[in-house]
């Protein structure tokens, strides 16, 4: 099961308190009883957490206790917040994820390495299951599928490019000086882009400690606090993606930097968790890009790259499950799985409002996706019980004749039909001849 508050239909000053405390979220609800496990996902747009329990509503309560502890909001607004998603759902959501379709600049990058290092948090935490880590490795060799295979974030457009196109009104980048606060995913690309823009990176300032690291793996400067203060005024930009817990840049810290320098600076502020306080964006000659303006000038991907990684998640997504059926029908079921997730997800996504949209549709919306959910579960739910029941029976042909008869499946010739061939190579089972979303669409 997921929990799951995202930039879609979620504030980000909510995102950003429930983020509070998310380092020790994982092991405080993994018993390792009823709760087997605990992955927690905090990135710059989305606060999600994935368990491995016995029981949707008792391990919805403890995430919910818990964070109530941690974060100023009441439990209502917790309550609120986050969407809980099970079984398949949970799946298809984390795929489609770590694959950059849920992101606010669709296709980008930076969330696959997000979601690589919560399955390593979680891992080093001791409050990883068996199988979180079976879905978590699914849902990044899925990523590399969908970017290998598809023209989806081809454009190498990013929560950071973005970002930076917004600043070019206030920076000149060719001989800029920049520095960094962070050292994560975002931190990562950051150092990538600015380079290639022809800056120079003074060095980076890490609030957890992580200076050091990351620059000696960059070459760059690790600054204490006092150092930060000294480079706010000779720099010309500021990359802040820390996503700790508390504020970075105060407006008494910028403005003493900053009283003998003339020039401008420009801030990008993109942790979840702001490291960058509100009255920074008042100074003069400060300016600052926040998510909130990332988020409405991000740009669209193509339908047909979008299509086409829906495809390859609605295939991981039935892979994923179906231990559920016999063997010998294993075929059969995972094509009718196939098939129905890849309806499903198209629907889904024609449903979902543009940003900005009012909340009444944002609900509207979401009670419609959950009904479809529902709608789904419940038509896959007979057919994969009938398929244990006829291959226990030695009844095989007969359900496979119904699925040719019922939904035009072939499922006769044992050959690789998966949207991407990366795929099939790397489930290590072959999906049956016939089964194409193209023929769907």
């Amino acid at each position: 099961m997921s929990l799951v508050a995202t930039h879609r239909n979620r504030d980000l000053t909510v995102l950003e308190q429930l983020s509070v405390g998310s380092d020790a979220l994982g092991s405080a609800v993994a018993d390792g009883g009823s709760i087997r496990g605990a992955v927690v996902l905090p990135t710059c747009n989305r606060f999600e957490v994935y368990l491995e329990a016995d029981d949707v509503e008792s391990g919805r309560a403890a995430v919910i206790d818990q964070l109530e502890r941690t974060s100023s909001l009441d439990r209502a607004a917790i309550e609120q917040a986050l969407a809980t998603y099970e079984g398949d759902d949970a799946v298809q959501h984390l795929l489609s994820v770590s694959s950059g379709l849920e992101s606010m600049v669709v296709g980008e990058r930076e969330i696959s390495g997000q979601v690589r290092r919560a399955h390593i948090d979680a891992q080093a935490g001791q409050h990883l299951s068996p199988l979180l880590d079976r879905l978590f490795q699914s849902a990044l060799r899925t990523s590399r599928v969908v970017a290998s295979s598809t023209g989806l974030g081809t454009s190498g457009r990013s929560v950071v490019s973005v970002a930076f196109d917004l600043a070019s009104e206030t920076v000149t980048w060719e001989g800029a000086r920049a520095l960094l606060i962070g050292t994560g995913a975002l931190a990562e690309t950051g150092v990538g882009s600015l380079l290639a823009r022809g800056v120079t990176i003074t060095g980076v300032f890490s609030p957890s400690g992580r200076a050091a690291d990351f620059g000696a793996r960059h070459g760059i400067d690790a600054l204490d606090q006092d150092q930060l203060r000294e480079q706010l005024g000779a720099v010309d930009l500021v990359l802040a993606c820390s996503g700790g817990e508390s504020i970075v840049l105060t407006p008494a810290l910028v403005a003493a930097a900053r009283q003998d320098v003339e020039a401008p600076l420009t801030i990008v502020d993109l942790a979840l968790h702001r490291d960058v306080a509100p009255g920074v964006a008042q100074l003069r000659d400060v300016h600052v890009v926040d998510l909130e303006a990332v988020g409405s000038h991000a740009p669209g991907e193509s339908v047909g790259s979008i299509e086409a990684a829906r495809a390859i998640v609605a295939h991981a997504v039935a892979r994923f499950g179906d231990g559920e059926s016999a063997r010998s029908l294993d075929p059969a079921v995972v094509a009718l799985r196939e098939h129905v997730f890849g309806l499903l997800e198209r629907e889904v996504a024609r449903i979902r409002p543009a940003a900005g949209a009012s909340d009444a549709a944002i609900a509207q919306s979401e009670e419609t996706e959950q009904a479809l959910r529902r709608f789904a579960k419940t038509l896959l739910h007979t057919p994969t019980v009938r398929a244990r029941e006829h291959a226990q029976a030695g009844q095989a042909e007969r359900y496979l004749e119904a699925i040719r008869a019922l939904y035009g499946i072939g499922v006769d010739v044992p050959a690789d039909a998966c949207p991407a061939p990366e795929m099939g190579t790397d489930i290590q089972v072959d999906l049956p001849a016939h089964v194409s979303y193209a023929d769907e669409r």
